[in-house]
């Protein structure tokens, strides 16, 4: 008997779907290299059309596309870029801007929603009158959702603020848009008004939306042109890439209308684990597909035994340090995967919790099966095994009582 697996290591860990596979299969093809690829001429068509851009370049990676757009921003070495301190960009990314391009990183504190505060960005911004001691700020950075805050989401309204501050100062605004469209669902407010106010943005197709490679980058014509001349020195150049951006094609017609059940499902298991004695979640912060989630002091556990344990029920993690956990979920969620971490945590850390009764009570839905014959029942099912991660970070390391 074969135990499902659950991998929670990443929103990233996504399988294409048969749909996805045909496409690839089927895919039109040329040399993209030399432009002629029809199937990613539609699918950057399409991607321009919903951020409503001029054009847009399809990348391998979204480390990549971060990569192209701050050195195209910034194309004399030794220029300046303002994000946070807390973004992808500045602490995800090897520190390619400055490695590769010659940018230098100037910081601001990143606020618990991901923002930056708008006079700290302002202050940020070098007097251009001592150019012959500063660097130059040409660029400024923003990351929505935010994924270290949580996937917490920046408003249109904050965006245009800094936005209208860039342009004041002669500067350019790029969104790292690795999961803009969760930002979207989770607002109400469409890609295109929430990117108005960028000059460039990207959008990952292989986290939420599921598709197996690839981001966009979209932008003016002359950006996109320059775009492409990085991208190939950067190696980014690929032939018959067709096979690739058929299904990021499909995932954007078929998957970002599950997005709002992914929110709905990561609010259903925070609200579980704020009922485990043990654990702690800020609802607040639970905006789009993640949950950060506090093991509090005297829980005695550590994140490698919890690791542990987890794994033995067929779930593989991430840890990064103990007492703080996030879980991130993406396209084959499923209501049982929500039902399966609440059996095992609330059975590891409080033997009195119910899931069961929890989860009948929050999805109205007769209660199945319970904690005591769950595994048994786990083998046997045929739900997709949910794609999330589980991260970790923190504070003093405890131990699990055996």
């Amino acid at each position: 008997m074969v135990m499902r697996r659950v991998d929670l290591r990443s929103d990233t860990v996504t399988k294409p779907t048969e749909t996805m596979r045909a496409a690839m299969a089927s895919a039109e093809v040329d040399d993209d290299v030399l432009g002629y690829d029809p199937t990613a001429a539609r699918l950057e068509t399409e991607m321009a059309r919903i951020m409503g851009k001029e054009a847009a370049l399809f990348v391998p990676s979204g480390t990549m596309a971060n990569l192209i757009c701050v050195l195209t921003h910034c194309a004399i070495r030794g220029s300046e870029v303002i994000l946070g301190d807390y973004s992808h960009i500045h602490i995800y990314e090897n520190g390619g801007i400055s490695t590769i391009g010659g940018v230098h990183p100037r910081t601001v504190k990143n606020n618990e929603d991901g923002t930056m505060d708008i006079n700290q960005i302002e202050a940020a911004i070098r007097d251009p009158t001592f150019e012959i001691c500063y660097p130059t700020t040409r660029l400024i950075c923003l990351e929505n959702s935010h994924a270290h805050s949580g996937g917490r989401c920046l408003t249109v309204e904050y965006t245009d603020k800094v936005g209208e501050l860039a342009k004041n100062h002669g500067l350019k605004l790029h969104i790292d848009g690795a999961r803009i469209f969760n930002a979207s669902v989770a607002l109400g407010v469409p890609v295109h008004r929430l990117v108005q106010a960028a000059d460039s943005v990207t959008a990952c197709l292989s986290k939420g939306l599921g598709a197996p490679v690839g981001t966009v980058i979209s932008g003016s014509k002359s950006f996109i042109a320059r775009a492409k001349i990085l991208r190939k020195t950067l190696g980014g150049g690929m032939r018959q890439v067709g096979v690739l951006c058929a299904p990021a094609l499909v995932a954007l017609e078929e998957n970002i209308s599950k997005l709002e059940g992914d929110h709905q499902k990561a609010k259903i298991l925070a609200e579980g684990l704020n009922k485990i004695k043990g654990l702690k979640v800020d609802m607040a912060s639970v905006e789009t597909n993640i949950v950060y989630f506090d093991i509090l002091e005297g829980s005695n556990i550590t994140e490698t035994h919890l690791c542990k344990i987890l794994e033995a029920h067929g779930v593989l993690t991430m840890p990064e340090g103990p007492l703080k956990c996030v879980f991130s979920f993406a396209y084959f969620s499923n209501c049982f995967t929500v039902f399966f971490l609440l059996c095992i945590l609330g059975f590891r850390f409080c033997y009195s919790y119910s899931p069961v009764v929890y989860m009948s009570t929050t999805l109205k839905t007769k209660p199945l099966f319970d904690y005591h014959s769950f595994n048994t029942l786990f083998f046997h099912t045929h739900f997709q095994p949910h794609v999330f991660a589980i991260k970790y970070s923190s504070r003093k390391p405890k131990t699990f009582p055996s």
